[in-house]
């Protein structure tokens, strides 16, 4: 079994693992805490507590007399369970336990007041005196002591940029394996801690290849490092990087804000996505290498999206979406129709323009400055996965925005301004081709993320996505009407996933 020796010199050093510790856990994970009185128990779980909370100055009273205190209002709720004046390890039962475990963590000091009662610790901490300080003994379960290390290799990367007193926060995680928190020493803006640990991609699919190489996603934060340089030496508004350890995936990003294109009620502002499509244009006018440089010893090759790519995407629909739809797997037959539409589709994109997509270009992706001007009032975050191929792409993404509804007559209104803007950059744009290619691109789009969002439900534990099903699906219904689109609408009007008057 592994275990984990850690040295605490200091009182703030043990409320600083409590952080670290907090920032390691998942819903399930059961914590004991053990070591003499006056060891640091409570000091330790009260740090854990309050990174939970989000708030320095939590209240964290001592379940010593209550034997549970419980927090169901933090992100991931937490029951702190103080054992020591337990009478009898008979009454483990009624302190409801289980049930705390299904909706959150569960922290207990005195374990060894419960005998063999309690369930199998995620992790179990000894606090032992060392000296002037102490140490804390880890061991657990493979999966949870991987988490703590790597929140303390973390901890470790902060160090060494200086920042090892740092206070620690969670700020979100996406739908892929990355994660971010924040990172604050003080009253200014806190840093951004973006941790990215190599992914492999998952099972292989085809051709010897997993969906993530297929589709070209990154599978380390290099990709991120050189594409945020390179739009960083075009002007563009990106995060400086402060910070990065590229062969552990973390990387320290200057904090753009939290102001973005939405209203206090989550409703679109017009001026700001306006603002953005215009900035797109700019975007598509540029030229883009295909290699650049991350830093010294890492390079990274910008992708094509190519047929294979796109269909891959597309097929999450058929393999994920449908099935869910009508309560079992797709026939071979009706699969292969289904591709063998959108290959004729895909097609027509032979002689689409070509330009860097930055391939999530919607509301959680893009950050406002107002105190800014011009094209520096955009950030633009998560562009790991940029590729070259139609420049619709990335302008379908923002009209049909899937995390928030965009009305029809907005839709129309922000295509107009695109049109409008590469109009007025180039003579020779061909206006036609685009409306074509966006119509694809829009479909391609809607498609997959149809598909992805029931997968994430299904096979990542993650239903949160499923609220924003109707609205993708209401997206599909609008563009699959255009010429181009008519093997697939057909297919999906067969299926039921398109009304037959789109």
């Amino acid at each position: 079994m592994t275990s984990i020796s850690i040295q605490l010199a200091t009182t703030e050093e043990t409320e600083r693992l409590g952080q670290d510790l907090a920032l390691a856990l998942r819903k399930g994970d059961l914590v004991t805490l053990s070591g003499d009185l006056g060891a640091g128990k409570s000091t330790l779980a009260r740090g854990l507590i309050r990174a939970i909370a989000d708030d320095t100055d939590y209240e964290v009273p001592s379940p010593t007399f209550t034997i549970v205190q419980s927090y169901p209002e933090l992100r991931v709720p937490v029951s702190h369970v103080d054992l020591y004046r337990l009478s009898s390890a008979d009454e483990i039962d009624e302190l409801g336990l289980d049930e705390a475990l299904e909706d959150g963590v569960v922290l207990v000091e005195w374990p060894e007041r419960a005998g063999q009662v309690l369930p199998t610790a995620s992790l179990h901490l000894s606090l032992i005196s060392d000296g002037d300080g102490r140490k804390a003994l880890v061991d657990g379960e493979p999966a949870a002591i991987a988490r703590l290390q790597r929140s303390l290799e973390i901890r470790n990367f902060l160090t060494e940029a200086g920042l090892g007193t740092a206070r620690r926060r969670y700020l979100l995680g996406d739908a892929s394996a990355r994660g971010y928190e924040t990172v604050s020493t003080g009253d200014e803006l806190p840093l951004i801690l973006m941790n990215s640990p190599y992914n492999p991609g998952g099972p292989v699919l085809r051709d010897g290849k997993t969906y993530m190489q297929i589709a070209h996603l990154s599978q380390s934060v290099t990709a991120f490092v050189a594409l945020d340089r390179l739009l960083q030496s075009k002007k563009f508004k990106v995060p400086a990087i402060l910070a990065e350890d590229l062969e552990r995936g973390f990387l320290l990003l200057e904090n753009l804000g939290s102001d973005g294109v939405l209203d206090a009620t989550g409703a679109p502002i017009p001026e700001r996505y306006e603002a953005v499509v215009r900035l797109l244009a700019k975007v598509h006018q540029q030229s883009w290498p295909r290699d650049i440089e991350a830093a010294e010893g890492y390079s990274h090759h910008i992708h094509n999206f190519d047929r294979d790519a796109m269909m891959i995407e597309v097929e999450l629909l058929s393999d994920w979406y449908v099935p869910r739809m009508r309560g079992s797997p797709l026939g071979s037959a009706k699969k292969s129709d289904y591709v063998a539409a959108w290959d004729e589709v895909f097609s027509q994109l032979i002689n689409a323009e070509q330009s860097l997509l930055l391939r999530d270009v919607h509301s959680p992706n893009i950050l406002w400055r107002s105190s800014a001007t011009a094209t520096d009032r955009i950030g633009l975050i998560d562009f790991q996965d940029a590729m070259i191929g139609p420049s619709a792409y990335d302008v379908a993404s923002l009209v049909f925005d899937a995390r928030v509804t965009i009305p029809p007559e907005l839709q129309d209104h922000l295509l107009a301004a695109y049109l409008d803007e590469r109009r007025s950059g180039s003579e020779d744009f061909d206006e036609e081709g685009f409306r074509r290619a966006f119509a694809i691109m829009a479909a391609q789009r809607n498609a997959k993320i149809l598909g992805i969002f029931v997968r994430l439900d299904e096979r990542d534990g993650k239903p949160f996505y499923l609220q924003h099903l109707p609205r993708i699906k209401a997206y599909l219904n609008r563009v699959i009407g255009h010429p181009a689109l008519a093997p697939v609408k057909d297919w999906c009007e067969k299926a039921g996933i398109v009304n037959s008057e789109s």
